[in-house]
Parts: structure tokens; C-alpha cells; sequence
């Protein structure tokens, strides 16, 4: 019988009840035992949310108070030395030091007042693969030691065991985990640290089986992108071990974000007992794996996407999972989402403000829950017994190709119309400096912020009384105007160079413009986590995206009356509002950038007549949006570079154009980056020790670079 599977939930709640302990706790208003408590509670709900849907395989240890890559490095007691190393008991005060930075007491012991606060930076945070989450980078010492120094999965198995509720857990492969972190400021040598690793790993699967547990999940979503030959035989040496630990436990290695192309063999030549395939980023693998599926794998199908809202093609994925049952068996079939539904938001009976049509196209995880049960209902009973939702679900498909409101015919022209000349400034950089100088009159090392301000409990309460019609359109405009003076008094009473209004009318950076675009949609509680207790609303793009009329230049237009100081407006880049949304899944990537792009780039002409002498385009996700695979990114990289230049190129000389990125890798697109032609890059250095730097100084960056020397995500 095909068995239904899930790989992952959303760990945050279904109204961020997460996030809400987490900070209440970090805040000091809630203790532990409360934080503790809030986290069952979520467990608990997640569980059996899965389980009456007619989940076979509920994970569990897919859970985190604030990420799994660093939950994995406690597990294995990878403990940096400035935390306190293996000596250092595991708990939530720890891992929250690691993820968030802490400080402790330097100097003397006497109690004379001699005694300083010492500031212990947190791990470095960077993209998970090419998602907009983030995970936290473990570090290595050069001679590793790993010990099994929390029993987390176990704890959360046996949880869950006590309600009833048998669950799969859930382990972050060894050779993704080891080739994430780092050894030194430099990518770790997986091979280097596995043999000390392993024994960690079969501890836990031991325990694990005496615990009860049949099936354990290893995430290796390394296995999409491109491996050495030492990471090729450290998965192979790493499952032979693995595999043989207890013939009570039965291995599933997930893959997932993309095609296995050529570790596909590898995947599949593995000693485990299952493997998942990602079938909606990688279709065209399926052929290859009927063939290649050895007797007695059972092969999971990735069939229902786990990082995007549309509904599945249930016609679609019914006809692949039934072909597979044929070549294969019924128990040698799993079906599941392509990925953990960490990336979708929980439930869409939240969003009573999206209006029945766009509704009827939408499936959030629990959805896709639904979706799946269905499936496997197919599969076990016959297509006749599910042919309403079938029919349902073909409607509403067909609905979503012919409506009306998913093409615009004037934005496919005039994307059809680019012209080279529209993707270059008038001058080059050499240039456009000296036109810069002269009319921003800057210092030596001028200083600026990346642009938003505090969102404070003042602005939130003020915008949250707005919207429930307790203060009046003027009364909420004339709060922001004030507030907007007052950010602006501030930066010139401590001497800042270049000024910004704060942004305290936005909410997110993305969702803002998704409000105001026309082809995007915002959710009310489409929520997903993108680190610790920080959650985004991506919009949702479901149509030709276009600008209908301006929409940040009014508070340039005051920003700058507000001062004689040059004043920088902010915009979010066309390839981050399409890598934060979620995109369409019927148009190519680059086509609906191109359509962003054009939206900025009418933005831009009109903040710089509205005065502005600088203009940032934050492209944060520009490295986040390139391939797994190192022979697909040239093509991202051309069409994303010449998206950016499209929506910036249309100023004159003078005007300062700033792009901003953080969290990410830039050795290997330097040169892209350069491509982009900006006047000024701002860059995250702070959390990763100033070593991105490093990059821009041996490429000999051509233009203006921005160090940002404070970790905002750190207290």
C-alpha cells in the first residue's frame, strides 16, 4: 500500500504563537518553563493536525526554537569555543547565545568595578540553500570533537509517542550538516570531520530505536547540487555506517530544491531503505528513476510543492504517482510535498480578506495536507473514490488559466520592447563619480544607514489603530509626518552624511510594494518563518505585474523638504520582490522580473524628480536567486544583472545609485555584482567578521562599497 508522507511543518503556529513566546522570553516577560510549554503546544497541534488529515509518516524533531542547522550543531556538541566548547551545558540559553550573540564578564574576577562586558559575536547566519530562510553556520575547530550532548529527536519522538501519535524523525543528513559549516572562516572538509561524527549519529539512532522508532528521515539536500568526489564518498561511507547501526530502524534520505542529474546513481546506489525526489523543481528525473530504482528502495515522490502556494495539478501528479506504483509497487511508493512545508504558511481558512477567485487557485500546508491524503485516497481506492475533488480541483485550474486578471497585455509589450540602451547609465562610473561629488559634496567615509528605523511600539500601535478605523486618514498621515521630521532631526543631530525618512509608513520590504503593485496580492496570516522569530507575509504574484501610480515619492517629496542634506530614498529590487514572493509557477522567473524591474524603474525616474540624491535598490536575495547548480547560473545571472540595470539605469549622473545585500557568499559573483553597476554597495560585514571584504578587495571592486559595521540581528 503507497504510504503518505510528509517531510516537514511550519514550526511557528498558525498566529506566530512562536514568535510571541520567543520574544516575550527574550524580553524577560515569560520564563522557560513558558517557552517550554508554548513549544508542546505547537508540537502537539502540528502533530495532529498531520495525523487527521491521514499523514502515515508525521515528522517529528522538525521543531526548532530557532533553527535546525543550529539544534544539529548542539546535538553533535559542536559548541565554539567562546560559548564555552564541549564543557558547556546544552540548553535554551546557549543556543540562543550562539544564534543571537551574547555578553559575558572580561577581566578581573575582584568585585572591585574593575570588571568589563565582554561581547561574544553569534554564528554567522546566511541563506538556507536558495530559500529566503536562514540558518545559522556551524564552526569547526580544526581537530572537531563531537559528542551526543542533547537528545532532542529522541525527546520529541517519545512527546509525541505519548499522544498517541507514531512519528518518523527527522535528522539533518551528516554530509549536508558537516559541508554547511565552516573551519576557520573557510568552508569545512566534510571528509576532514566525519569519521569523529558518525558515532555521534549512530548513539542517536540507537537510541532512537530503543525509544520505538521504525523510520528515520536524513535531510542531504546537498545531493541537488554539485559535490566533490570526497563528499560523493563521504555520503556513501557515511550510509554504509549508518544503514548498519539497527535492523529496527528503516532510513529515508530526502532530497529536495532541485533534480539529483548526475548524483542521481549515487542517490540511488545509497544502503538506506528509502530516498526522496523533489518531482516539482525535478521532473525530468523521473523517467530515470523508474529505470534506475533498485528492487527493494522504496522511492518517495515529491509531488505536491512545499515552497509555493498554487494548488498541485492533482491530474498531473495522480498520473506520475500511478506510473510509479506500476513500475514499482504499491509499497514501494511513498508521496509526499517536494520539501518540508517550513516554507508555506499554515492555513489558508486565515485569509477571509482574498477575494473567492484568487482563493479558489491557493493551497497553504495544511492544504497541501489535504492534497496529498487525496492522492494516496486515489491510489488506494481508485480514482472514482476522490472524482469530486478531482473535478474541483481540474475547475479551478482551468479557472486560474483563463482568467483575465493573470495577463495584462500592455506590460508583455512593453517587456517585449526592452531595449539594450534602457539597461546602462548614460555615463560610466568614473564619471558619474566626480557628477556625484559635486552635487551631494560628501566627506571622506561618508556615513549612512541602510534605511528603515525602529518599527516601534509607538508606530505599530498607531498604524494598528488606523486599520481598525480608530484614528483617521489625516490623523495617521499627520503621526508619520512627524515621526518622518523626527528620524530626520535625529540623523542630523548625531551628523550622519546621508539621511533616509525611516520608513516608518512600511510595513515589510517586500509585502509594501506587493500592496501596491497591481498583479500581487498580500495575505492577512500567510506567515513564514525566515530566522529565529522573524516572519515574512510574501505576496503572492498571480498576475502581469505593473505600477499603477507612485508609491514612496510623496515621502521623498517631504524627506527632502525636511532637510538641506542629501536625502536617500529606499526601494526593494526587482529580483528580491520576486525571490520573497511567491512566484508564479505558469510564467518564467526572468519574465516576471522583467515586469518588476519596469515597476522600479518608473519609481526611480520619479523619486529622482521628487528630489532625491540617492536611490537604494536592496537586493538582498540577488545571491539567494541563483541555481543550486553551477552550469544553470550564468544564465541567472545574466537576466537578474540586466534586470537590476534595467530598473536603475534611467537616472541622470548625479543621482547616487545604492544597492544592499547581506547574508550571503559574493566570492563567487563578484564579478556580477560589479556588472551591476551601482555607484555604492552596502554589505552586511559585521556578523561574518568583516571576511566579506576580503572578496571586494582581491576582485578590486570598481566602485563604492558601504561596510555595515553593526549586527542588527544581535542585542
Amino acid at each position: 500500500m503507497t504510504t503518505v508522507t510528509n517531510l516537514g511543518f511550519p514550526r511557528m503556529g498558525p498566529n506566530r504563537e512562536l514568535k510571541k513566546a520567543l520574544e516575550s522570553y527574550w524580553a524577560g516577560k515569560i520564563d522557560r518553563e513558558e517557552l517550554l510549554a508554548a513549544g508542546r503546544r505547537i508540537r502537539q497541534q502540528n502533530w495532529t493536525w498531520q495525523r487527521d488529515a491521514g499523514i502515515d509518516h508525521i515528522p517529528s524533531g522538525d521543531f526548532s526554537f530557532y533553527d535546525q542547522v543550529l539544534d544539529t550543531a548542539l546535538i553533535v556538541g559542536a559548541v565554539p569555543p567562546r560559548f564555552g566548547g564541549q564543557e558547556v551545558a546544552v540548553d535554551l540559553d546557549l543556543l540562543f547565545a550562539m544564534a543571537r550573540g551574547t555578553t559575558a564578564r572580561a577581566g578581573s574576577s575582584c568585585c572591585s568595578g574593575c570588571c568589563t562586558l565582554e561581547n561574544i559575536g553569534a554564528l554567522e547566519m546566511t541563506k538556507w540553500f536558495d530559500t529566503n530562510y536562514h540558518y545559522l553556520v556551524p564552526e569547526f575547530e580544526p581537530d572537531q570533537q563531537f559528542t551526543l550532548a542533547s537528545t532532542k529527536p529522541v525527546d520529541e519522538f517519545l512527546e509525541a509517542k505519548a499522544l498517541g501519535i507514531h512519528t518518523r524523525p527527522v535528522l539533518l543528513g551528516p554530509v549536508t550538516f558537516l559541508r554547511l559549516g565552516k573551519s576557520q572562516g573557510k568552508p569545512a572538509d566534510v571528509a576532514a570531520h566525519l569519521d569523529a561524527f558518525l558515532p555521534v549519529y549512530e548513539e542517536l539512532l540507537i537510541k532512537l530505536a530503543e525509544a520505538g522508532a521504525d523510520w528515520v528521515q536524513f535531510d542531504e539536500p546537498c545531493l541537488v547540487t554539485d559535490l566533490s568526489e570526497s563528499e560523493r564518498e563521504a555520503l556513501r561511507r557515511a550510509y554504509e555506517r549508518l544503514a548498519g547501526v539497527s535492523d529496527k530502524l528503516q532510513i529515508l534520505v530526502a532530497t529536495y530544491f532541485g533534480p539529483l542529474d548526475d548524483n542521481l546513481e549515487l542517490a540511488l546506489r545509497l544502503p538506506v531503505d528509502a530516498l526522496h525526489v523533489d518531482l516539482v523543481r525535478g521532473r525530468e528525473q523521473f523517467d530515470r528513476l523508474l529505470k534506475l530504482t533498485p528492487d527493494g528502495m522504496i522511492l518517495s515522490l515529491g509531488l505536491v510543492d512545499g515552497r509555493n502556494v498554487w494548488k498541485t495539478d492533482l491530474e498531473a501528479a495522480l498520473s506520475l504517482a500511478e506510473r510509479a506504483v506500476e513500475a514499482l509497487g504499491a509499497e514501494n511508493v511513498m508521496i509526499g510535498p517536494s520539501c518540508s512545508l517550513l516554507h508555506s504558511p499554515v492555513d489558508l481558512a486565515a485569509e477571509t480578506e482574498l477575494d473567492d477567485e484568487l482563493r479558489s487557485w491557493l493551497a497553504f500546508a495544511r492544504q497541501k495536507l489535504n492534497e496529498l491524503n487525496l492522492l494516496g485516497k486515489a491510489l488506494r481506492e481508485g480514482r472514482e473514490s476522490v472524482a469530486e475533488p478531482l473535478a474541483a480541483n481540474a475547475r479551478a485550474l482551468a479557472g486560474r488559466r483563463v482568467s483575465n486578471r493573470t495577463h495584462n497585455e500592455s506590460v508583455r509589450k512593453r517587456t517585449a520592447s526592452i531595449d539594450p540602451s534602457s539597461l546602462s547609465r548614460t555615463s560610466p562610473y568614473a564619471q558619474r563619480r566626480e557628477a556625484q561629488r559635486v552635487a551631494m559634496d560628501l566627506p571622506l567615509f561618508p556615513t549612512t544607514t541602510i534605511g528603515s528605523f525602529p518599527q516601534t511600539p509607538e508606530i505599530r500601535n498607531a498604524r494598528a489603530a488606523f486599520r481598525r478605523g480608530e484614528s483617521s486618514e489625516a490623523e495617521y498621515d499627520a503621526f508619520l509626518e512627524k515621526t518622518l521630521v523626527d528620524t530626520i532631526r535625529f540623523q542630523e543631530r548625531i551628523g550622519l552624511d546621508v539621511l533616509v525618512h525611516g520608513e516608518a509608513e512600511r510595513t515589510d520590504m517586500v509585502e509594501y510594494f506587493g500592496q501596491r503593485l497591481e498583479g500581487m496580492a498580500v495575505t492577512l496570516n500567510g506567515w513564514v518563518q525566515s530566522y529565529g522569530s522573524r516572519c515574512v507575509k510574501p505576496p503572492i504574484i498571480f498576475g502581469d505585474v505593473w505600477r499603477k501610480e507612485p508609491i514612496t515619492v510623496e515621502w521623498m517629496k517631504r524627506s527632502v523638504a525636511a532637510t538641506d542634506r542629501p536625502v536617500k530614498a529606499m526601494l526593494t529590487g526587482p529580483i528580491t520582490m520576486l525571490c520573497w514572493s511567491f512566484p508564479r509557477d505558469d510564467l518564467a522567473r526572468s519574465e516576471s522580473c522583467r515586469q518588476l524591474a519596469l515597476a522600479v524603474r518608473d519609481e526611480v525616474a520619479d523619486l529622482e524628480a521628487a528630489g532625491a540624491a540617492a536611490i537604494q535598490i536592496d537586493e538582498p536575495a540577488f545571491r539567494e536567486g541563483m541555481p543550486l547548480r553551477a552550469g544553470q547560473r550564468d544564465a541567472y545571472l545574466r537576466w537578474a544583472v540586466d534586470c537590476f540595470r534595467l530598473a536603475s539605469s534611467v537616472v541622470a549622473d548625479r543621482t547616487q545609485i545604492h544597492t544592499h545585500m547581506c547574508y550571503c557568499e559574493f566570492n563567487d559573483i563578484i564579478d556580477s555584482i560589479a556588472a551591476l553597476d551601482a555607484d555604492v554597495i552596502s554589505i552586511e560585514t559585521s556578523r561574518s567578521q568583516m571576511e566579506l571584504l576580503d572578496a571586494f578587495a582581491q576582485f578590486d571592486y570598481p566602485n563604492e562599497i558601504g561596510p555595515g559595521v553593526y549586527d542588527i540581528h544581535s542585542p
